[in-house]
């Protein structure tokens, strides 16, 4: 067996990235923002000095696995985002398009502007700004392995499940509870049978993952930690913040520990 070919055999096991898996990210930043409050919306809102998008696009823009990135904005702040993306070194972006009346439909305005090469792609919420390049990393590798993969967290709180009138029906076996995050990641292929039938049925979705489950397909739950917040309210704000400074303060720890082995 030739190099090339035991090479991409140990690339299909382990789920690593392949050369010809092109991945498109779409990042959803058009909603209004209703809960979070301001006069910004919560994806302009400066975060420890930058915008909450951009700490988004910066973590895409860092991860191997990305080849291209599309924004879905709202249409007042297009130009905003053009501009602010060269400033941030935003190089992975193609195109901003404007989003939709719901969550769904921006999704698929999104979509419908990746580029043809696309095998697969990474969905994602803007206002997700925690996340990491080796978390997108390692869905991304999990959905080449296995067509469809979400960030996660396991749930570390007893679940209930209620009935109509607001009291306790059953307990969920925690074991088996996981809380969805994204981004969410598959095959270009499926995404698109799985979004056009659900626009075809008039079947809504809370995540992109359900999309997939409603025409029998399965998901890949990657375990991503419980940093992975999205900022929906001005309390998640402090407690990003509070995140991100423990980051940069680790990091800082990090390179004086290198320099001093130097």
């Amino acid at each position: 067996m030739c190099i090339n070919k035991i090479t991409g055999v140990l690339r299909a096991i382990s789920g690593s990235e392949h050369p010809k898996a092109f991945t498109s990210a779409i990042i959803v930043a058009a909603g209004l923002s209703e809960r979070f409050g301001g006069t910004l919306t919560k994806q302009m809102t400066l975060l420890c000095g930058t915008p909450v998008l951009i700490h988004t696009l910066t973590a895409y823009q860092q991860a191997e696995t990305i080849h291209e990135i599309i924004v879905v904005a709202r249409p007042d702040e297009i130009e905003a985002w053009k501009t602010l993306c060269s400033r941030h070194g935003i190089t992975k972006l193609t195109k901003i398009v404007e989003g939709g009346a719901t969550r769904q439909e921006s999704v698929l305005c999104g979509f419908e502007a990746i580029s043809s090469r696309a095998k697969f792609v990474a969905i994602a919420d803007g206002a997700r700004c925690l996340t990491t390049p080796e978390q997108i990393n390692s869905v991304c590798r999990a959905a080449y392995r296995y067509d469809a993969a979400t960030a996660a967290h396991r749930s570390t709180d007893t679940v209930k499940i209620a009935d109509r009138k607001g009291f306790i029906d059953t307990t969920a076996d925690r074991n088996t509870v996981w809380l969805a995050q994204t981004p969410q990641v598959f095959k270009t292929n499926l995404y698109r049978a799985a979004a056009y039938t659900a626009l075809k049925k008039g079947y809504t979705a809370t995540d992109d993952n359900s999309l997939i489950e409603a025409v029998s397909g399965a998901v890949r739950l990657v375990e991503c930690g419980a940093q992975n917040i999205k900022i929906t309210t001005q309390e998640d704000m402090a407690v990003a913040a509070g995140i991100l400074t423990a980051r940069a303060r680790e990091a800082k720890q990090n390179d004086k520990k290198g320099d001093s082995k130097k």
